[in-house]
C-alpha cells in the first residue's frame, strides 16, 4: 500500500488535488472540469492509500496499474500524481500546452507513472482486462491489482 493516511488527511489531499485542477483548467483556458473534481476523492484514495506505486520506482514489476479510460478525466491523475511526488507541482501549469507532457489525454509514453494512453472512450474496460491477462497469465504477477476508472458516458460508446 501506498500508505496509511487517515480519512482527514485524504479529504485534505482530495481538497489539494482539487485546488490543483481548478488552477490547472484555468491556467490552461480549456479542459474538463466536472468529471475530474467529482473524482478527486477516488483517485486520491487510490494514490494515497490504496494502491501498491512508489513515484521513486515507476517501472516497479510489483506496482499496481491505474487506468484512466474517460481519458478528458486525467487532469484529477496529473493533479494526484503531482501531488503525490511523481513530478513537480509547478509542471500542471503545462497542461495541453504544445510540447507539455500532460495533454488533455493520458500519453503514456510522455510521463513516466501513466500505464495507458485513452483518448477513444470505451477503450479501458478492454486495456484493463489485457492488462489483468497479462499479469496473472503471462507475467505470473496474481498479486498485482488493475484499477480502470471508467466514466457514464463511455459506457454508452460500446
Amino acid at each position: 500500500m501506498s500508505g496509511q493516511l487517515t480519512i482527514t488527511q485524504l479529504e485534505q489531499k482530495a481538497n489539494e488535488v482539487r485546488k490543483s485542477i481548478i488552477t490547472m483548467l484555468e491556467h490552461a483556458g480549456s479542459g474538463h472540469s466536472a468529471g475530474p473534481l467529482g473524482l478527486a476523492d477516488l483517485v486520491t484514495a487510490l494514490y494515497f492509500r490504496i494502491m501498491n506505486v512508489d513515484p521513486q520506482n515507476v517501472d516497479d514489476p510489483q506496482r499496481d496499474i491505474f487506468l484512466m479510460s474517460n481519458g478528458h478525466c486525467v487532469p484529477v491523475q496529473y493533479a494526484a500524481m503531482a501531488e503525490r511526488g511523481y513530478f513537480d507541482k509547478q509542471e500542471l501549469l503545462t497542461l495541453r500546452k504544445l510540447g507539455s507532457r500532460l495533454q488533455g489525454h493520458p500519453e503514456r509514453t510522455k510521463l513516466p507513472g501513466l500505464e495507458n494512453t485513452s483518448g477513444p472512450l470505451g477503450c479501458g474496460i478492454g486495456q484493463g482486462a489485457g492488462y489483468a491477462y497479462a499479469l496473472q497469465y503471462l507475467d505470473h504477477q496474481p498479486h498485482r491489482w488493475v484499477y480502470v476508472v471508467t466514466g457514464d458516458g463511455e459506457l454508452d460508446e460500446g
